[in-house]
């Protein structure tokens, strides 16, 4: 699913639109709900945001400086949908600058609501090359501990547009989710599951070290001993004798 961030100062205006529209069978996942734009900000730095619903009016950073921020920003764009009463329809046109094309007034009329995002589903899916029959239902959250998971299994060759082909994603979408939940890349976790493999493997003092080195996916012994001594502080000889 793609991850949707509703941001109005009104709770019960946020609440409603939370829960009361079928945001699942267009495809889409509330990930939060924020007052402000600041409180946006900060959320969508932190997190795998594709679509803010905004309102335009609220204190601190209304919607139109959201947008402003947003356009701004050099990681990745979320697109944006604000939310305008109609004495403030023009002024919201302004955001266009912003690069916002969505705008729906208040009070929200569901049908509409339904037909923008069924258009900004379209939008996602061909930005994110997904199969009109695919179901993009996995959350953030689903999608790590499945790397993790294809990481401990295919330690040894495992690749990004593999794992990416296996989950019907865009490899630069699945390095965003990545890097944005886990602060890592793709690399170092699947560099992470063949170091402690390889320290697995140590225990056993019967396997020679340059066979452990392709037992994990190294071709050159050396650059196993660099990559072991990164990662653990100690070459693979010095780690085998402090297991002793």
């Amino acid at each position: 699913m793609y991850e949707l961030l509703i941001v109005d100062d009104e709770i019960n205006s946020r609440n409603i639109l939370a829960t009361c529209f079928p945001w699942a069978e267009l495809g889409f996942h509330v990930c939060g709900q924020k007052d402000n734009g600041h409180e946006a900000l900060d959320y969508v730095a932190e997190n795998v945001v594709h679509v803010i619903l905004s309102d335009i009016s609220m204190p601190d950073m209304d919607g139109i400086e959201l947008a402003k921020n947003i356009a701004s920003a050099k990681s990745a764009k979320p697109t944006i949908v604000l939310l305008s009463a109609y004495d403030n329809f023009k002024y919201a046109q302004n955001a266009i600058r912003y690069g916002v094309r969505y705008y729906i007034l208040k009070p929200t009329n569901f049908s509409e609501l339904k037909e923008i995002f069924l258009t900004i589903k379209k939008e996602l899916d061909q930005k994110f090359q997904i199969p009109a029959d695919t179901k993009t239902d996995q959350a953030p959250e689903e999608i790590i501990r499945t790397v993790l998971e294809y990481c401990n299994t295919n330690y040894r060759d495992g690749s990004l547009s593999e794992l990416a082909d296996s989950l019907y994603m865009n490899s630069s979408y699945l390095s965003q989710v990545i890097k944005l939940k886990t602060s890592r890349t793709f690399s170092d976790l699947l560099n992470e599951s063949r170091m402690k493999q390889a320290a697995l493997i140590l225990k056993d003092p019967d396997v020679k070290i340059y066979n452990i080195s392709t037992m994990i996916g190294y071709v050159n012994s050396n650059n196993f001993t660099r990559a072991f001594k990164a990662y653990w502080g100690v070459t693979p000889s010095e780690y085998r004798s402090n297991e002793k």
